[in-house]
């Protein structure tokens, strides 16, 4: 008869698991080692003008390979985009991504409703937030996180003329500040 099994045998007897600690320089702490930088594709720079953006989310797209080529080679546009949501899900209207010219026959149309990815709860909450007169979700960036393109979703009211007169000034006045202070040192 068989011994029965003891698990994995410790040979360190009392030492954590893991690599040995380095000694000398080390801080203390684990070195995170660094990833591909976040790389960003399309800003929609009119949103944050004409919308007062109230929440934020990060969210997936489901994208064709076609698309993906294209958005890569810097060739999307989130200025017409809005998202909405339909039968639980959220998707991103009115985004344009031009055609990728090498895969010809397996292209895609330009500008076809693409599929937001989040988690059932974000999805809710966000649609219960977008129902409001008034409120709305935007696409405020496109961009790439660890090879995954992602949209940062924003909801957003829209602001009255005045309001956009007061964020041109106060941008203004900004650039004006910062202009002195470079100029008096």
């Amino acid at each position: 008869m068989k011994a029965p099994a003891r698990g994995p045998q410790r040979t360190d007897r009392g030492r954590p698991p893991g690599p040995p600690k380095a000694r000398g320089g080390d801080r203390g702490g684990a070195v995170k080692p660094a990833g591909p930088p976040e790389r960003t594709y399309a800003v929609n720079r009119r949103a944050r003008y004409e919308y007062a953006i109230i929440e934020t989310l990060e969210v997936g797209v489901v994208l064709t390979g076609s698309e993906i080529k294209s958005i890569r080679a810097g060739r999307c546009n989130l200025t017409e985009a809005y998202a909405r949501y339909e039968r639980g899900e959220l998707w991103l209207l009115g985004a344009h991504i031009s055609p990728y010219e090498p895969s010809r026959r397996a292209n895609h149309d330009p500008v076809r409703p693409r599929k937001l990815l989040a988690h059932a709860r974000e999805i809710g909450h966000l649609a219960g937030l977008a129902a409001q007169p008034g409120y709305t979700l935007i696409p405020l960036r496109l961009y790439d996180r660890n090879g995954y393109v992602k949209v940062q979703l924003g909801l957003g009211r829209g602001k009255r003329q005045y309001e956009k007169r007061e964020t041109i000034a106060k941008r203004d006045a900004d650039r004006d500040i910062a202009r002195a202070l470079r100029r008096d040192r």
